[in-house]
C-alpha cells in the first residue's frame, strides 16, 4: 500500500511536471505536501542550491500538522525565502478506481471517447474557454479526456485533464455559476474517472473553495493531505 505522503509526492509531480532535477517550473518557490504519515516538498527551479537543500531538510525533519493547519516549519521556510512570500493552500484527494458512480437528475453527460459527443459540444464553447483551447480539448490534445454536462443547449459543467504524466492525472473541474449545487461537477468527475482506467487519479482544490470540497465529499473521495504553496 502506498503511503499518503508518497501519494502527495506523486501528485506534486503530476501537477507541476517537475524537471530532471525534481524542481518546480514556477511560479512557486516551494510546494509542501503534508499528510498524516509524513511531509514531502519540491522547490522552484530558480531557488539557489544551498537554500533549496536547507528548505528540503527542514521539511523532511518537520512534524505533520492537522489538515488546514500550517506545519511549524512553514514559517521557517517563509523566512528563508525572504519573508514576503505569499502562502496558499488546499486539500488533496485520490479518486477511487472506476466505477465511480454519481447521477445528477436531468443531466446529460457527454464524454470524449465518443466523437459524436465532441461534435455536439463544439459550438457550445463556454466564454471562459479560449477558442484554441476548446479545439485542443475536443480534438483530444491538451486537456483530454473529458466529460461535460449539457443543459439548455449549453455546456454547464466540465471535468477535464489539465495535468497528466505516466504517474497519474489531475482532475480539472468547472461548473457554470447558474448551475452550481446540482451535482453536475460530481457527475462529470465520476464519468471522467471512468475514462482513465488503471490510472492514479487526483483531485485537489483551494482552502476557500468549499463548493469544490463538497464535490469531493459527494463522490466519497479520500483525503490524503494538504498542499502548501509558497510564492515570492
Amino acid at each position: 500500500m502506498t503511503h499518503d505522503v508518497d501519494l502527495l509526492a506523486i501528485e506534486i509531480g503530476v501537477i507541476w511536471r517537475l524537471d530532471d532535477r525534481g524542481r518546480l517550473p514556477g511560479p512557486e518557490d516551494l510546494v509542501m505536501g503534508v499528510a498524516a504519515d509524513g511531509m514531502t516538498a519540491a522547490v522552484g527551479r530558480d531557488v539557489p542550491g544551498a537554500l533549496a537543500s536547507r528548505l528540503l531538510d527542514l521539511v523532511a525533519g518537520g512534524a505533520p500538522s492537522p489538515p488546514g493547519q500550517p506545519p511549524e516549519v512553514l514559517e521557517q521556510c517563509r523566512v528563508l525565502l525572504g519573508g514576503t512570500t505569499t502562502v496558499s493552500s488546499g486539500p488533496c484527494y485520490v479518486v477511487p478506481p472506476p466505477p465511480v458512480i454519481f447521477d445528477a437528475p436531468g443531466a446529460v453527460v457527454l464524454r470524449s471517447d465518443d466523437p459524436a459527443h465532441a461534435e455536439r459540444v463544439r459550438p457550445l464553447r463556454p466564454p471562459n474557454w479560449a477558442s484554441d483551447e476548446w479545439d485542443d480539448l475536443l480534438d483530444g490534445r491538451d486537456g483530454a479526456p473529458w466529460a461535460m454536462a449539457v443543459a439548455d443547449e449549453q455546456v454547464v459543467a466540465v471535468c477535464h485533464t489539465p495535468r497528466r504524466t505516466p504517474d497519474g492525472a489531475e482532475a480539472g473541474v468547472w461548473t457554470a455559476p447558474a448551475f452550481r449545487g446540482r451535482g453536475l461537477a460530481a457527475a462529470t468527475t465520476a464519468t471522467w474517472a471512468g475514462l482513465l482506467p488503471r490510472t492514479r487519479l487526483f483531485y485537489s482544490t483551494s482552502a476557500d473553495n468549499h463548493s469544490s470540497q463538497r464535490v469531493a465529499a459527494r463522490l466519497g473521495l479520500r483525503a490524503i493531505g494538504w498542499l502548501w504553496k509558497l510564492t515570492r
